[in-house]
């Protein structure tokens, strides 16, 4: 069984003890998250869709770490005008490692 949920605007995907890296969260290492809105919780055999949530159903896990991904870099550049321009860029991110799928 699996659920899709949303969280800081993107849609994750999760099933029981999967580690789901997304955008910073305002929690510290260990602290526990819920994440109630749950767009589809699919089963083998069932699926439950929600209009655009499913009432009473939630993702709960763990932080398991907070972090910065890697560097990106962004370069500008105009033909003939002698325009360059570099920058670089790290995303924060959080961990979490799911440990219940409440249906």
């Amino acid at each position: 069984m699996y659920a899709i949920f949303e969280a800081g605007g993107r849609q994750h995907r999760a099933a029981q003890d999967m580690v789901v890296k997304m955008d910073k969260l305002q929690a510290a290492t260990g602290d526990v998250v819920e994440f109630d809105k749950v767009l589809a919780i699919i089963d083998d055999e069932n699926t439950k869709l929600g209009a655009p949530y499913i009432e009473g159903v939630k993702v709960v896990g763990r932080v398991v770490q907070q972090g910065k991904d890697r560097k990106i870099h962004v370069f500008k550049y105009r033909p003939k005008s002698g325009y360059k321009r570099a920058r670089g860029h790290r995303q924060h991110f959080t961990q979490v490692r799911i440990t219940e799928i409440s249906a």
